[in-house]
């Protein structure tokens, strides 16, 4: 193992955690909008959460691309049905990252519909996302 692949591999598992820092975070505070019934308080909230999505981007972008230079460049799990099965959760991360924005959105025009029970089941899929793709990766079924 070449210290090159080594180093890329150690950003790409420092992003990936720091993305899904905000990806557990972020539903969270979905969850204080939804219940916030202060006009100050829910623009200080939104505006965190604002904050905390254009962040947690800034993480995926190159979380993403360093992971495809891990898998196409050093070759990791290439043509492994592991890997095609990693890539598959990591587009549903990627959608789930998506569908926050929609979520914002909705807390921005003030249109909401959700519980924030609601919020407190989605923000529990990061982490089924997480668990089953470390589990690919360590386990290569």
């Amino acid at each position: 193992m070449s210290n090159s692949y080594l180093w890329v591999k150690t950003f790409h598992i420092v992003l990936i955690t720091s993305w899904f820092a905000g990806l557990f975070y972020l539903p969270r505070i979905f969850v204080n909008l939804a219940e916030e019934k202060n006009a100050e308080a829910y623009s200080r909230l939104l505006g965190m959460a604002d904050r905390l999505y254009r962040f947690m981007t800034i993480l995926a972008v190159p979380a993403v691309l360093v992971g495809l230079a891990l898998w196409l460049h050093f070759g990791i799990g290439r043509g492994d049905v592991w890997m095609h099965a990693k890539l598959f959760f990591v587009i549903l991360m990627i959608g789930y990252h998506h569908a926050c924005l929609g979520m914002l959105k909705k807390f921005r025009t003030g249109v909401n519909k959700r519980s924030g029970v609601w919020f407190r089941w989605f923000n529990e899929v990061p982490v089924i996302l997480l668990v089953t793709i470390v589990a690919l990766v360590l386990f290569k079924p």
